[in-house]
C-alpha cells in the first residue's frame, strides 16, 4: 500500500470533545448530537495546548458534523484562523447501528457486532464500507492549499482509518493503534517520502477551573475505549 502524498507536511489528527451519545456509549455514526457541557470544556481546555506548537500558517479543516465543528472552532478562536469545513471528513456510517447502545447492537445483531469486535468486515447494516473511509478523508485533505500543517478534526472511526492509510497498513494491521479518546490527538509528518507517527492519543489533561494545565499531559482514561476492551463506554466507530 502506497502512502498518499499531501499538500501539507504534518497533519494533525483531532478527535471532537464528548457528547452525551458517546457517554452513553450509543453509536453517532453519521448523526449529529451535539457536544455536552464536558465536551465544550475540552475543547475549550485543549486548543491552547495544541496551538502552541503550531507554525504560522496552520489550517484548520474539520467534518461538517456539528460535534467536530464545535470543537475546531475552539482551535481557530486560539489561532485566529478560518475554519474549514468538509463533509469528507465525517465519520463512518454505520448504517442501521446508528442510534444504538452497543448492547443492543450486540443483542440484536449478534454476528455483525461479532465481526465488527474482531475488526472483520461488517456486512448487512447499510452505511459504508470502513475501506472507502480513507479514500474520501484523504480526498479532502490532497484539496487543501500548501501549508505548513494542518488540524484536521474528525472523528474516532475516520482517524484511526487516517492513519492506518497514512502509514501504509493494510487491513491486516486494523486496530494495531489504540483508538483516540474524546479530544485527544495523533500527529503524524512527512519525512522521505513517507509518514511518520510523531505522537497518538495525546490529550490535555481535565482540570479544576482555575488550575494550570501542561502541555501534552494525557488525561487517566485517554485511548480508553470499548472497541478494544477497555473499559469505558464510548461506542463510536473503530
Amino acid at each position: 500500500m502506497s502512502t498518499p502524498a499531501l499538500p501539507v507536511p504534518r497533519v494533525v489528527l483531532w478527535r471532537h470533545g464528548r457528547t452525551a451519545w458517546n457517554a452513553a456509549g450509543r453509536f453517532q455514526g453519521q448523526l449529529d448530537p451535539p457536544l455536552d457541557e464536558v465536551g465544550r470544556r475540552q475543547a475549550v481546555q485543549a486548543a491552547p495546548h495544541l496551538a502552541r506548537p503550531l507554525p504560522p500558517g496552520t489550517l484548520v479543516v474539520s467534518s461538517d458534523l456539528v460535534r467536530a465543528a464545535e470543537t475546531a472552532a475552539a482551535l481557530t478562536d486560539v489561532l485566529g484562523v478560518p475554519l474549514r469545513l468538509d463533509a469528507r471528513l465525517r465519520e463512518v456510517a454505520m448504517g442501521s447501528w446508528e442510534g444504538l447502545t452497543r448492547e443492543e447492537v450486540a443483542e440484536r445483531h449478534p454476528g455483525q457486532y461479532a465481526d465488527w469486535m474482531a475488526g472483520r468486515p461488517v456486512t448487512g447494516r447499510g452505511g459504508e464500507d470502513s475501506a472507502d473511509v480513507p479514500e474520501r478523508a484523504l480526498a479532502a485533505l490532497r484539496d487543501l492549499p500548501e501549508a505548513p500543517a494542518a488540524v484536521v478534526v474528525t472523528h474516532g472511526g475516520t482517524s484511526a482509518r487516517v492513519i492506518e492509510a497514512m502509514l501504509g497498513l493494510g487491513p491486516e494491521h486494523r486496530r494495531v493503534f489504540g483508538p483516540l479518546a474524546n479530544c485527544a490527538w495523533s500527529e503524524l509528518a512527512e519525512q522521505s517520502g513517507r509518514w511518520r507517527l510523531l505522537r497518538h492519543n495525546t490529550a490535555a489533561p481535565e482540570l479544576p477551573e482555575g488550575a494550570a494545565p501542561r502541555a501534552g499531559a494525557r488525561r487517566p482514561d485517554a485511548g480508553a475505549s470499548p472497541e478494544e476492551g477497555a473499559p469505558a463506554q464510548d461506542a463510536d466507530a473503530l
